[in-house]
């Protein structure tokens, strides 16, 4: 029984802390974009990169609404969504250099770009740095503006 009550306190433990960690510190960030890239164009759909780390309550706070049923529907419509870490600005900061993104700006921050691997938009003022205040409602708001914004192509 001891061991069961273990086990159970051990799972519980491991999938809180999974939970508030949305950002793979260990992953490729490039393969994984990379990946992306490959199936948006398979899927006919752009990407959204999501640059962020765990230690940033704004990162989990954007993580949580963009898991809610108005904008997860909306995000998964659109996109394919690579979360990447960026650490304490010590990560994957020439990915999102790359992309347009100026973290001194805060975090998150987002890029979306086509299949292709050009950028159709990108926070560049710290849009979504204050998500925590923004709320689930805020974050919905952005994404479908950003949604908008990206879409015209010529």
């Amino acid at each position: 029984m001891r061991t069961i009550a273990a086990f159970t306190s051990l799972f519980l433990s491991v999938s809180a802390a999974t939970a508030q960690s949305p950002y793979n510190e260990e992953a490729d960030a490039k393969v994984e974009v990379q990946r992306a890239l490959a199936e948006a164009a398979a899927t006919r759909t752009d990407v959204l990169i999501v640059f962020g780390a765990n230690w940033c309550p704004d990162c989990r706070l954007l993580d949580s609404a963009m898991k809610t049923a108005s904008t997860a529907s909306l995000l998964a419509r659109e996109y394919k969504i690579v979360k990447v870490d960026v650490g304490r600005f010590d990560r994957n900061v020439d990915l999102a250099r790359f992309y347009g993104v100026p973290l001194a700006s805060g975090i998150p921050a987002v890029a979306i770009v086509t299949p292709a691997n050009k950028v159709l938009y990108a926070t560049r003022a710290g849009e979504l740095a204050s998500a925590r205040r923004m709320g689930e409602n805020g974050v919905y708001e952005f994404f479908k503006r950003a949604v908008a914004q990206a879409k015209p192509r010529p």
